[in-house]
């Protein structure tokens, strides 16, 4: 039985504690299935005026809400919590609806959004707790930064979507959040969700709109006085752009760029595949952290790529709401075309295909769909694709020595996200890889998309700019301001050299002036 295909109540953006309809429209965008393209969503009106208004009013709550007590900012987070809970089946559907990954993985996500939460209230609150030095009558409060711009992406739209702004709630500050163009059905439900909570006006805000007009917008306001993005390198750099005359502007770029995983020859061969397989393909390769390039040491690589290979092929790829589906399809018919040239590109510089960037239909569905692709890179051809971000379920594979060269490649790629690295845990070299690797974060046989929030994420290189996300995200939207309070009595004997406070200080002070004139 299909899912429902009604379209969606458009209740425009929400400012101010309010839907509402944009009077002056600047464009549209059009939530289309991408698993079955004749499932239209709806058209979602834009206006850049809505990016003045949110702005403007997140700077009034924004105000409000700094004197709110961290307590009661945390009972906020916790009612938010519990509308995400009861309306957690509803949401996974529609984010399977509009993103097109397997039900299961949107359940996933939603579970993943709502222990990110509980995350945040049981260490996060702990963070931001004043810190008191009793015996310097000093302590250091953490002030929130006041309203902050985000940016969110498609391919996690609750998990970073929720995560973003619960930080920045919670944190004290007002937010404007601009969902993906592709998920704007995701966007509203959680405003929705996010009006339950009860916020005072003006603390949540969400406008609608592509990124080349109102992403630019809201990036280059004169009004955020922090930022947080999530997507492309490319959207990065324009972002950068944009808000090249506020080099003071606190910022976390995530521009992912994918990880990559090193496979040595004492790995636990099963364990290796089914975190490299999954790692890949999950999400149809469109995560940040997705494994795009995947080093394996010499001895053990025609028997690591055969296998890799046969799994992908069984991979089931179809329509997200069918059982016992993997893999659903790319977010855009402009991605797969992507997919497909950067394969044809790769297969024309020397490179072996091992699986060729394959797109189909699935029965009955008009979809963006496509097959995992593997490459065997010969990175010494001159031709080594280090530097660019594999689109889509794209593994490139590479043949090295040791673990030595594995490093010395790595660390010449320019997205760093995070590493994989199979081996025995008792390995000796162990330590030493670890410490060699460039990377924002290290997994030990583990995909790369295994992560904790508990721990701060930085993406090196183009994966990020450098600033950590996770728990210490809470960090980069709070100012910490250190005071002092002088409890003693002033006492005249304590001043320093060369201060005249008495009377008979200041008339020999003259009196030596005086002498000095006379001379």
């Amino acid at each position: 039985m299909r899912p429902t295909r009604e379209r969606l109540l458009r209740k425009g953006d929400y400012v101010h504690g309010s839907f509402f309809k944009p009077e002056q429209v600047d464009g549209y965008i059009n939530a289309v299935n991408p698993g079955d393209r004749t499932d239209v969503l709806g058209r979602f009106p834009f206006s850049t005026r809505s990016v003045d208004d949110a702005v403007e009013y997140a700077a009034i709550g924004a105000t409000k809400w700094r004197r709110v007590g961290l307590n009661d900012r945390a009972a906020a987070i916790r009612r938010f919590r519990e509308q995400l809970h009861h309306a957690q089946e509803t949401l996974a559907r529609l984010v399977t609806r509009e993103n097109g990954k397997p039900l299961w993985e949107s359940r996933q996500e939603v579970q993943s959004a709502l222990r990110t939460i509980d995350i945040y209230l049981d260490d996060g609150v702990g963070l931001l707790a004043p810190r008191i030095v009793e015996e310097i009558s000093a302590r250091t409060d953490y002030v929130p930064r006041g309203v902050v711009g985000i940016v969110s992406p498609y391919n996690l739209p609750v998990l970073l979507g929720v995560g973003m702004t619960a930080a920045a709630v919670l944190a004290g500050n007002s937010v404007v959040i601009k969902p993906s163009k592709f998920t704007p059905g995701v966007g509203q439900l959680l405003a929705e969700l996010w009006d339950r909570a009860k916020l005072p006006r003006g603390v949540f805000n969400l406008v609608h709109g592509s990124g080349s007009v109102i992403g630019q917008r809201l990036v280059g306001h004169a009004g955020l006085d922090a930022l947080l993005f999530a997507g492309s390198f490319e959207s990065a750099r324009e972002v950068r752009r944009a808000t090249a005359d506020r080099p003071e502007l606190p910022a976390l770029y995530q521009s992912g760029g994918k990880g990559i995983a090193i496979v040595l020859e004492d790995a636990e061969f099963d364990r290796a595949i089914y975190e490299v397989l999954v790692g890949a393909f999950m999400t149809s390769g469109q995560r940040h952290n997705s494994t795009g390039r995947i080093f394996v040491a010499e001895a053990l690589y025609p028997r690591f790529a055969e296998e890799l290979v046969r799994r992908a092929r069984r991979l089931r790829v179809g329509y997200g709401f069918d059982s016992d589906v993997f893999m659903g399809p790319l977010i855009s018919e402009n991605f797969r075309t992507r997919f497909r040239k950067y394969g044809r590109a790769v297969a024309a510089k020397g490179h072996e295909t091992l699986l060729e960037a394959d797109v189909f239909e699935a029965p009955g569905y008009r979809g963006n769909y496509v097959r995992p692709a593997i490459y065997k890179v010969d990175w010494t051809n001159g031709s080594p694709f280090l530097n660019d971000e594999p689109p889509g379920p794209t593994a490139l594979l590479y043949v090295v020595k040791n673990a030595e060269e594995a490093v010395s490649l790595h660390n010449q790629a320019h997205y760093r996200m995070t590493a994989s690295i199979f081996t025995r845990p008792t390995n000796p070299a162990l330590p030493e890889l670890r410490d060699s690797l460039r990377t924002g974060s290290i997994n030990v046989n583990r995909g790369t998309i295994g992560q904790s929030l508990r721990l701060p994420s930085t993406g090196l290189g183009r994966a990020g700019n450098g600033v950590a996300g996770g728990i210490e995200l809470l960090k980069v939207l709070t100012v910490p301001r250190a005071s002092l309070t002088e409890t003693r009595a002033f006492d005249a004997a304590n001043l320093v050299p060369g201060v005249a406070w008495s009377e008979e200080d200041d008339e020999a002070d003259l009196g030596g002036a005086l002498e000095l004139a006379v001379e």
